[in-house]
């Protein structure tokens, strides 16, 4: 009875690579391709690639011989698919963790999230560096420009480019004025950031005059970049609610209003509210715009009308491009890269915040 068994499991695995086979030659790929990068040098990257490369040659090739062309053909384009999204995944882990090697040592400084800029100078700077003491000066005037300039730009946005979306999905009909609105949508989504910011300049130089560089300058102009995104985003999840829900509430004489607000925009509240969120992630970080708009300022403004204002991307531009000591550029370099990985978080946050938005008010479907 065994030897029969025996048999029928030898008869099933004939021709198969058995379960350990990736790991042996993952082993004999890794240690082959550090002992060539030992003899022209090696590095980190070359020994990944020559490793992935052999893995690759064997597997595919010892498929080849016991399984088969068909498997190994398998192999190659599973290979291939794992490769490619290691190669995408790559620059995002190099960002990631230089910015955390970085950025760490101006995040845990004391102060750095609750200081200013102001009266920071170059003294303080050298003297931290030839005594070694605390790196003064942080990023809270930033952090609080960025957060003002972004919220009033989201007001701005997001009842245009809700209404503008209603208009082109429920009342547009493929009219010319709809049509329009869809060209320059898409016009207005290629456009880059700086012409953004030249607008809005241009367009309070005009009205209020010369030199006019406030926080709501800047959210103009980043609201120029958020309406196309919130237009698109909340077009596609108005168009996938079913029309029987329409038509249901219209044979209960409901107006076409009402039903658009109490049924329509209910169902697609949760695609609408996650596009949204990345709509702000994604001119949170634009630096070109508020430098034209809004200027740079090392004091806090509470004032998003009034006088200029900082923000962290021109925060880290202006400490990298003029340090606060130009012979000891270091404390900059080090509130620069923590000012970094302050964005860095605050744009995790929105793409986390807008999965759980699409899942708390996603509809609840039941039996």
């Amino acid at each position: 009875m065994t030897a029969t068994v025996v048999r029928k499991r030898s008869a099933l695995t004939k021709g198969q690579l058995p379960k350990f086979a990736p790991y042996i030659v993952l082993a004999v790929a890794v240690i082959v391709g550090a002992a060539i990068l030992a003899l022209v040098g090696f590095n980190a990257f070359g020994w990944g690639v020559v490793s992935a490369v052999l893995f690759t040659i064997g597997l595919v090739g010892w498929s080849g011989a016991v399984e088969g062309a068909r498997k190994a053909k398998d192999k190659l384009a599973t290979c291939l698919i794992v490769g490619s999204f290691l190669i995408a995944l790559l620059p995002l882990v190099s960002v990631i963790w230089t910015v955390l090697v970085n950025g760490i040592p101006g995040l845990v400084t004391p102060g750095f999230l609750g200081t200013s800029m102001n009266g920071v100078t170059g003294a303080f700077d050298n003297k931290a560096v030839e005594e070694g003491g605390k790196v003064l000066g942080g990023i809270y005037h930033a952090l609080l420009g960025t957060l003002q300039i972004t919220l009033l730009a989201t007001v701005i946005s997001v009842p245009v480019g809700l209404l503008t979306a209603i208009y082109l999905v429920e009342y547009g009909n493929d009219r010319p004025l709809a049509r329009a609105i869809t060209f320059f949508v898409d016009v207005m989504t290629g456009i880059p950031s700086i012409v953004a910011g030249l607008f809005a300049a241009a367009f309070f130089f005009a009205v209020v005059g010369p030199g006019t560089k406030t926080g709501a300058v800047a959210a103009v102009a980043l609201s120029v970049l958020m309406i196309p995104v919130v237009v698109r985003s909340s077009e596609e999840m108005l168009k996938i609610v079913p029309n029987e829900l329409r038509e249901a509430s219209y044979a209960l004489g409901v107006r076409k209003w009402r039903t658009i607000t109490k049924v329509v925009i209910p169902t697609a509240i949760s695609g609408i509210a996650s596009g949204v969120t990345l709509a702000i992630a994604r001119v949170i970080g634009e630096t070109a715009p508020i430098l034209v708009t809004a200027g740079f300022a090392t004091t806090i403004n509470n004032n998003v009308f009034g006088g200029w204002m900082a923000s962290l991307p021109t925060f880290i531009y202006t400490q990298i491009l003029n340090p606060t000591s130009p012979s000891n550029p270091g404390p900059s370099d080090q509130r620069a890269w923590g000012a970094a990985l302050v964005l860095i978080i605050l744009v995790m946050l929105l793409n986390l915040g807008a999965r759980l938005i699409a899942r708390l008010f996603a509809p609840k479907t039941g039996r």
